[in-house]
């Protein structure tokens, strides 16, 4: 069982005073209170696309342990109770990359993707590439989440997956990161603790 500190505690009541989330559903609100929380920014309660049917689904998937990959170590360092996948360093990925003049995210996604199979959920922080190369390979994902972060294709990979039909948690612009990423996770990891 999570422990919440109060001033974690004291941070999540400054914040549903000072934005309204009651356009998404619970598992919606859980989601967009802790991308907001881990980033100080109320614009997320407004960019963040959400749809409570898929995220219903998503959590089913992680109570099955469904795999879960990340683009880079920054995000998996941030995602708690659960051991991601991540492949950005592993020299297979570097060989790829060096092979074909991708990105070691995107690299790193192409691997894990022959590993892990149909079910996985996705999670991009940093890289749109990484983003993109999933979309490229198809995965069948419980969820992909596109929260990739900069001014040089983040918001237009974070479209191309809103249009793709993947199941998704995105935002739409060049507002994301490791952070924000790794925290719509954890909201599903942590809710039903959370409502308690």
């Amino acid at each position: 069982m999570r422990r919440v500190h109060p001033i974690e505690a004291e941070s999540y009541r400054i914040l549903h005073e000072l934005v309204d989330l009651s356009r998404f559903g619970p598992l919606g609100r859980a989601v967009a209170g802790r991308v907001i929380h881990a980033s100080a920014d109320l614009d997320y309660a407004e960019s963040l696309v959400l749809d409570e049917a898929i995220l219903r689904r998503s959590l089913k998937a992680l109570r099955r342990d469904a795999p879960v990959v990340t683009d880079v170590h920054m995000v998996a360092a941030g995602v708690t109770a659960r051991k991601p996948l991540c492949y950005v360093s592993d020299p297979r990925a570097r060989e790829l990359s060096n092979k074909f003049g991708i990105t070691r995210s995107a690299a790193g996604f192409r691997l894990v993707a022959a590993e892990v199979g149909r079910g996985a959920i996705w999670v991009v922080g940093n890289a749109p590439t990484a983003l993109l190369e999933l979309l490229d390979l198809k995965p069948d994902p419980a969820l992909v989440i596109g929260l990739p972060v900069g001014f040089v294709g983040a918001a237009e990979s974070k479209e191309k997956l809103l249009e793709s039909g993947l199941p998704a948690i995105a935002n739409r612009g060049p507002k994301g990161g490791s952070a924000v990423a790794a925290a719509a996770l954890n909201a599903l990891v942590y809710y039903e603790e959370d409502r308690t």
